[in-house]
């Protein structure tokens, strides 16, 4: 069975940083296409950040410059480095994956594209 677990989330103060992890298990991330989309209360989710199995990698242009998607194929575990972050960035942030994406640079943030997810990590960013 394919599980993902995120973690890392917490509560910082706008301007800081956090550093979020996806552990797999039942699933090797160098095979994979993974993401990390986040949902905010009364919002539909949203794409963050996005890698294939080579390394490429895709940015939401909130994220862009800010955030940094990056993967441990040793340790099948995916991160999500977060800095400067915004009271506007506070959402659940969830990892999700899936075997193969087809027209990854334009589907790399569709939510239907991704077959496996987690259960999500809160990130909460006050003023």
């Amino acid at each position: 069975q394919v599980q993902l677990t995120e973690s890392g989330g917490g509560s910082v103060q706008a301007g800081g940083s956090l550093r979020l992890s996806c552990a797999a298990s039942g699933y090797t991330y160098s095979s994979a296409y993974m993401g990390w989309f986040r949902q905010a209360p009364g919002k539909e989710r949203e794409g963050v950040a996005a890698i294939d199995f080579d390394g490429r990698t895709n940015y939401a242009d909130f994220a862009q410059g800010r955030f940094s998607i990056s993967k441990d194929n040793a340790n099948n575990t995916l991160y999500l480095q977060m800095d400067r972050l915004k009271p506007e960035d506070t959402a659940m942030y969830y990892c999700a994956a899936d075997d193969y994406i087809m027209g990854w640079e334009i589907a790399a943030f569709n939510v239907d594209e991704y077959n496996y997810w987690g259960q999500g990590t809160l990130v909460t960013v006050s003023s």
